[in-house]
């Protein structure tokens, strides 16, 4: 088992940022890529960024790219996400998840494990 724990979320005004952070514990974290998941009240989950076990190679949500950076500390076992230039859409609760597969993905189905959640509000 993989237990993942996200912190950082609140409460921020828009054009703010926030980093989000979620430590993992139970495994080899260095095994597994990485993802943020996000999702909105009454919307589906959606894919936001993932990043390579190495931390070489990241994608993103065609929503947050240029304003949302993932990265890894494998020494730490934690993976974060920074968020620039915040508006009210990206309100949500904001879910990283780990994903032993050869390649990385944007469904979230491909993902083993998941943390509990951390909500981030935007305010206008």
């Amino acid at each position: 088992q993989l237990q993942l724990v996200e912190s950082g979320g609140g409460l921020v005004q828009r054009g703010g940022s926030l980093r989000l952070s979620c430590a993992a514990s139970g495994r080899t974290f260095s095994s597994y890529i990485m993802g943020w998941f996000r999702q909105a009240p009454g919307k589906e989950r959606e894919f936001v960024a993932y990043i390579s076990r190495t931390g070489g190679n990241t994608n993103y949500a065609d929503s947050v790219n240029g304003r949302f950076t993932i990265s890894r500390d494998n020494a730490k076992n934690t993976v974060y996400l920074q968020m620039n230039s915040l508006n009210s859409e990206d309100t949500a609760v904001y879910y990283c998840a780990a994903d032993n597969s050869m390649m990385g993905s944007t469904k979230g189905s491909r993902y083993e494990y998941w943390g509990q959640g951390t909500q981030v509000t935007v305010s206008s």
